[in-house]
């Protein structure tokens, strides 16, 4: 057995090496924390050959001093640290002080550093680790850290790289999520002589825009919220906008991007109700704590972290996410606009009205609108929008389906504009629906019923399509939860109690918890050994299918167990009652019917989505509109 020794330094250097600077990207976040560190507020990268080539960072940060350039690239030497009670509050990006030192040992490194009160710059060149004499040099206020040839004394590490698109693709990764933790910061990349980004120095909102899109920021909702030395900032997209992988994710801690699981788990139960099973959330969210409260030595590249608070900063982040969801109601206007975008310009998901030609005999539920496509204005607030007849076919025999399945509620949720009101016909005048300052409501006055799915309505800018049974599945969903927190659903008795064959189990199961399934608002009873009989149903879900409903929950106590079922499962086993209790496809509704169900839209939470994350309703713009038959071109 060979003898213990001690390794040279500069072995120790690239070992670290392999564990600091996996890629060129690597390489360019260390640059990059060193460079804000410094207090640099403008940086400019250049890149060549995806990074492996060459790597150069250029700040206007403080600089160093020309007996400082060594112990730059010195393992373990740093300005950043001195104790443990610093180590243990770290408010810094960098601080162990070999990143530097561990890219010098696989490449050919230059480091040109100036500070603001120095007349000179100096500079200092290690290749393959080792340190050549400090030198002057020309050089502005400021650090330039230029890498040649990374891994270029290490053949074997150098074969692991990918190509240089690859390499690239990671090196603009890293670049954005810096880019996007700092917007005070001016940034410029370019890669081969070509400027890929050019970033000046913006608020919080221009820098996602710019570096998430545009279509982000206006399917975003703004966050902000501070308690007890934690504030989380930044913007949640909507459930819609949901996508198939998590590259839409960013959070940062203290400034730092990074991948925790304790977070990624909170902002996951937040989305839970919202989100579509296979879908993932997009968001860029900016969390800061007090630096003793958050370990960031725990991972070489720190891209994890480990919070002393986990538990107490799960449930802040749950529910600063959760509430911001919760806030969000059916024909809302994006809650963010870019201010490059010129003034009185709607936004893309809410485009100007436009002039609608009459069909046929059909009146308009807006007044009369010019024809020109061009130099479009804003309607005066003056006229009084009502819901007129229209010659549609609509089952007029139909008898307030809609109405009953809310018969029972509360008074004080039934407003005015949800009524439903008596089928306007040719002889009956005009029914206005009120709304705030006479407007028209979000989602607008209906038109029509297409093929019993889906609720065609008229709003300001355009036409809005609901997808029925999903809306009014949102709105039972969010009734029941909101009934249960309370004390428990109210329950409607059956006047003629239904009756179904049962197994063993199910009868087995309501012969242990039939009393305590009255707080879900469904009675049953044992008739027989293989009968049970429904005796009562939730008063939001009378309408619906007993037998299918009383399965449902009798299955989910089944496997489950009660307790887990009202705890939980909770969610889970409302959103099953709601999806049987709302109404189904080809049920022909009134048109009072169908506005009441877009107001009650209006004032649901979460109602842009069904339980399953679905999108329940859709809006096409005039301009949409108009692009499809090519008017105005």
């Amino acid at each position: 057995m060979k003898r213990i020794q001690k390794l040279p330094d500069h072995l120790v250097n690239q070992i670290a090496a392999g564990e600091v600077v996996e890629r060129p990207a690597s390489a360019l976040k260390e640059m990059l924390e060193n460079s804000l560190d410094a207090g640099a507020s403008k940086i400019t990268v250049d890149l060549a050959q995806g990074g492996i080539k060459l790597i150069r960072v250029t700040d206007n940060g403080s600089g160093m001093a020309a007996e400082d350039l060594p112990l730059a690239l010195d393992r373990h030497a740093t300005s950043k640290i001195s104790s443990l009670d610093d180590l243990e509050s770290v408010s810094t990006l960098g601080f162990r002080g070999e990143g530097l030192a561990s890219v010098a040992s696989v490449s050919r490194l230059t480091l040109t550093s100036r500070p603001h009160d120095a007349e000179h710059a100096h500079q200092i060149i290690a290749i393959d680790g080792t340190l050549h004499p400090v030198e002057p040099a020309a050089h502005p206020a400021g650090t330039s850290v230029e890498v040649v040839d990374l891994y270029f004394n290490t053949p074997a590490r150098r074969k692991f790289l990918k190509s240089d698109n690859t390499e690239y693709a990671h090196c603009a990764a890293t670049f954005e999520r810096i880019a996007l933790a700092h917007p005070q910061v001016e940034f410029t990349l370019r890669h081969n002589g070509k400027v890929v980004w050019r970033l000046p120095q913006q608020n919080v909102a221009e820098r996602v825009g710019a570096l998430l899109g545009k279509d982000f920021v206006e399917a975003a909702l703004p966050l902000d919220t501070q308690a007890a030395g934690l504030g989380l900032t930044g913007f949640v997209a909507s459930p819609t906008y949901s996508k198939a992988s998590r590259d839409a994710q960013y959070f940062f801690v203290n400034g730092r991007f990074v991948r925790d699981k304790t977070a990624q788990h909170a902002l996951r139960q937040a989305y839970r109700d919202v989100l579509h099973h296979e879908r993932h959330p997009a968001y860029a969210l900016f969390f800061t704590l007090d630096p003793a409260g958050v370990d960031v030595n725990v991972h070489p590249t720190k891209i994890e972290v480990r919070f002393r608070e986990s538990q107490a900063i799960h449930q802040f982040l749950f529910h600063s996410v959760h509430r911001a969801l919760a806030s969000t109601t059916a024909g809302a206007s994006p809650a963010v606009q870019l201010h490059d975008q010129p003034a009185g310009e709607p936004s893309a998901t809410a485009a100007a009205p436009a002039g609608l030609a009459p069909i046929g005999q059909q009146t308009s539920l807006l007044p009369p609108r010019p024809a020109a496509n061009v130099g479009r204005t804003p309607l005066p607030p003056t006229y009084r929008y009502e819901q007129q007849s229209i010659p549609l076919h609509v089952a007029r025999e139909a008898i307030g389906v809609y109405d009953k399945q809310f018969a029972g509620l509360r008074d004080e949720e039934r407003q005015p504009a949800t009524a439903v009101m008596p089928a306007v016909n040719a002889a009956n005048p005009p029914l206005a629906l009120p709304a705030a300052s006479d407007g028209i409501p979000p989602l607008g006055f209906a038109l029509a019923q297409l093929h019993g799915v889906y609720i065609l309505s008229q709003c300001e800018d355009g036409l809005i399509v609901v997808d029925m049974h999903a809306a009014h599945e949102r709105i039972v969903y969010e009734r029941l939860k909101t009934a249960l927190e309370a004390d428990a659903i109210p329950m409607q008795p059956l006047l003629l109690p239904v009756s179904f064959a049962a197994d063993r189990f199910e009868v087995a199961t309501v012969e242990e918890h039939a009393e305590d399934m009255q707080r879900l608002g469904v009675e049953l009873a044992v008739l027989s050994p293989t009968q049970i009989a429904v005796r009562g149903m939730p008063v939001w879900l009378k309408e619906g299918n007993a037998v299918e409903l009383a399965r449902a929950v009798l299955k989910d106590v089944r496997e489950h167990g009660l307790t887990q079922v009202m705890t939980e499962r909770r969610n889970e086993l409302l959103a099953t009652m709601a999806c049987h209790g709302a109404v189904r496809a080809n049920r022909q509704l009134t048109l009072p019917e169908m506005n009441a169900l877009l107001r009650d839209m209006e004032a649901t939470e979460r109602s842009g989505q069904c339980n399953h994350g679905r999108p329940t309703w859709s809006r096409l713009g005039m301009r949409d509109l108009d692009a499809l038959f090519m008017r105005g071109q």
